[in-house]
């Protein structure tokens, strides 16, 4: 009974390890591949739109990640202007930035350790209806993810302010003037929306893939055994 207990505990851990996984490293790929964003500048026409040189972009736009990507940066804009109260909203950020690089790691960590307990036999991953553990994770991933691109998909301006109320509840420094924070106008809206369908894309096609292979899998496994039974 205790083992069993275990097990499941273990392959409950395996599977939401693996979900968070899988969203954090989607929520990254926008975040640290950053000529994703270099390739909006041009897209955007943001040097026309914008009357900053495509190098004064840049050098904000990468100040701003370092700070909110790498320990110990101080925070900046390049040459652009900024108000305490933009940085503020930054710092606020960057909360949320670390938390989704942590959460990642520690993910990470928890199933390499979890693949080994049950390589070793220390522990038995559990295969509910003989389907994979990633085949579930997936599966609420997909409902969850498929929901949150659907809502950005007809109302991205509305989704965008209920994200905001949501992480950054009873502020308002979200609300960039761009006279005093110009690091918004070289952040338009249309860049954050195809942030939304990167992060979106990349959980939706790899759940669709783990619960594809998870349930061919499960019609092998059901078919060998039926084999080996005659």
């Amino acid at each position: 009974m205790l083992k069993k207990a275990r097990d499941v505990v273990s392959s409950v851990l395996f599977a939401i390890a693996l979900a968070v996984l899988v969203i954090t490293f989607s929520i990254g790929l926008p975040i640290y591949v950053r000529p994703f964003y270099y390739w909006h500048v041009d897209s955007l026409q943001l040097p026309e739109r914008t009357g900053f040189e495509y190098e004064e972009i840049i050098d904000a736009y990468d100040e701003v990640l370092d700070y909110l990507t790498v320990d110990g940066k101080e925070f900046g804009t390049g040459a652009l202007k900024y108000s305490e109260e933009g940085k503020a909203h930054f710092v606020d950020c960057k909360i949320l930035f670390d938390l989704n690089r942590n959460a990642f790691i520690v993910s990470l960590i928890a199933l390499v350790v979890l693949i080994l307990l049950d390589k070793f036999k220390l522990i038995a991953l559990l295969k509910p209806l003989n389907l994979r553990l990633g085949f579930w994770s997936f599966s609420v991933a997909l409902g969850f993810f498929g929901f949150v691109g659907a809502a950005c998909a007809i109302d991205f301006s509305s989704a965008f302010t209920a994200f905001h109320k949501l992480f950054f509840p009873g502020k308002s420094n979200w609300l960039f003037n761009p006279y005093t924070d110009q690091i918004i106008l070289v952040l338009p809206q249309q860049f954050f929306l195809n942030c939304a369908v990167l992060i979106c894309a990349s959980v939706l096609t790899i759940s669709v893939l783990t619960i594809v292979t998870s349930v061919l899998r499960r019609d092998k496994d059901y078919f060998w055994r039926c084999s080996c039974n005659k």
